[in-house]
C-alpha cells in the first residue's frame, strides 16, 4: 500500500491551493455565510472543470477516481470554500452511472446546475437537512425502496446551522423526479454514495484542521505578552506540539480510505473501504474539533469574536461533522462492520 500522492494528484493539489488562495479569502467566506454558497467561487471552479471531475469523460467529465477527489476535498476544506462541491461531486457520479441520459447531466457537468446528495434516507418523500440542498437543482436521495434524482428550483435559502452551510429540506415528489434504482440496488447504490460522501467530508475536515493549526501557530508567534511571543510559553508550545501528528494522521486516513475504495483492497489492519470511510469521518471530526478549539483558546478573546477567523473554523469543524447524522450511529455502524469481518 503506497499512499504517496501521484504526480497528477500533486499537480491537482497545487493548482487548487493556488486557486483557493486567490479566490477564497475569509472575506469571501464571510460574505457567503447567509446562504453558505458563493456563485462567484462556483463559477470559477466550473470554469476550471472541477465540478465535472468525478464524471466519466464520455459524459463531459474528468474521469477522476475517489483518490483524486479526496485531494480536491482536502483543499476545499483548507479554504473553507463556500460551495457544495463535495455533495456535487458525489451526486454527479451517481447520476452519471445510473442515468446517463438524464436531461440535466450536461448542465451538471458544466457547473451551470448543481447536484446534491442526501446522505440520510428521506422520509415520506422529503429529505431533511440536505447538504447543498439550498442551491441544488438536482437532489439524489433514497426514498423508501427507490433511489431518485429529484429536480426542481432550489429554495435559495438555507436553514440556520453552525457551519453556515447551504442546508435545506427538499421535497422529492415533484414532476422532475427520476428513479435511478429500486429495491436492493437502490439501497446499495445509496450506501456506496454515502460512503464516498463520508470520505470526501473527512477530507474537508482534515484540510480545515490543517488551516486551524497554521492559524494558531502564526498567531502565537506574533502575539506578545510580558514582552515575549506567547508561543514561547511552555504550556502553549506543548498544546500545539500535540497537534501535527493527529492532523497529518487524519489526512493519511482519508487517503487510505479512498485507496481502499478505489482498489477494493483491505488495509493491513484488515479494514476495508466502508470501515475506513467511517473511521476517517469519525477521526477527522474529532481532530478538527480539537485543533479548532485550541486555535480559539490560544487567540483568547479574539478567538470568539465574529470579526476574527478562528470562530469560522470552529463552527465548520462541528457543523460539517453532523450533516450525516449522529456520529454515535456511525460508531455503531463501524462496530457492526468490524464484527462482521471478525476485526
Amino acid at each position: 500500500m503506497d499512499l504517496r500522492l501521484s504526480e497528477d494528484q500533486e499537480a491537482t493539489r497545487d493548482l487548487l491551493r493556488r486557486l483557493f488562495e486567490r479566490e477564497v479569502g475569509t472575506d469571501v467566506v464571510r460574505a457567503a455565510e447567509s446562504l453558505g454558497h458563493s456563485p462567484q467561487v462556483w463559477a470559477t471552479l466550473a470554469a476550471a472543470g472541477i465540478p465535472a471531475m468525478g464524471m466519466p469523460a464520455r459524459l463531459g467529465g474528468g474521469d477522476a477516481d475517489l483518490a483524486m477527489l479526496a485531494v480536491v476535498a482536502i483543499e476545499a476544506g483548507r479554504a473553507m470554500a463556500p460551495v457544495p462541491l463535495i455533495e456535487h461531486l458525489v451526486a454527479t457520479r451517481v447520476v452519471a452511472e445510473l442515468d446517463p441520459a438524464h436531461p440535466r447531466l450536461a448542465d451538471l457537468a458544466s457547473g451551470s446546475a448543481i447536484a446534491a446528495l442526501a446522505p440520510v434516507p428521506a422520509v415520506s418523500g422529503r429529505a431533511s437537512l440536505v447538504p447543498g440542498g439550498a442551491v441544488a437543482d438536482v437532489v439524489v436521495a433514497l426514498d423508501g425502496d427507490v433511489l431518485v434524482a429529484a429536480g426542481g428550483p432550489p429554495p435559495g435559502a438555507a436553514l440556520r446551522n453552525h457551519a453556515s452551510a447551504p442546508l435545506a429540506d427538499r421535497d422529492l415528489t415533484g414532476p422532475d423526479r427520476r428513479v435511478l434504482a429500486s429495491g436492493a440496488d437502490a439501497g446499495l447504490a445509496h450506501a456506496d454514495a454515502a460512503t464516498e460522501w463520508r470520505v470526501l467530508t473527512a477530507g474537508a475536515l482534515s484540510g480545515l484542521a490543517a488551516t486551524a493549526l497554521e492559524l494558531a501557530v502564526a498567531y502565537v508567534k506574533q502575539r506578545h505578552q510580558f514582552g515575549v511571543p506567547i508561543g514561547s510559553f511552555q504550556a502553549v508550545q506543548h498544546g500545539l506540539a500535540d497537534l501535527p501528528g493527529p492532523v497529518l494522521g487524519a489526512e493519511l486516513l482519508v487517503h487510505e480510505a479512498a485507496w481502499a475504495l478505489v482498489t477494493g483492497e483491505v488495509a493491513p489492519t484488515g479494514a476495508g473501504g466502508r470501515e475506513l470511510a467511517l473511521m476517517a469521518l469519525l477521526f477527522t471530526a474529532d481532530v478538527a474539533a480539537d485543533v479548532t478549539a485550541r486555535c480559539v483558546h490560544y487567540h483568547g478573546g479574539y478567538g470568539v469574536a465574529e470579526e476574527q477567523d478562528p470562530q469560522l473554523l470552529y463552527r465548520r469543524a462541528r457543523g460539517w461533522a453532523l450533516v450525516g447524522g449522529d456520529p454515535a450511529d456511525d460508531v455503531e455502524r463501524l462496530g457492526a462492520l468490524l464484527a462482521e469481518g471478525g476485526g
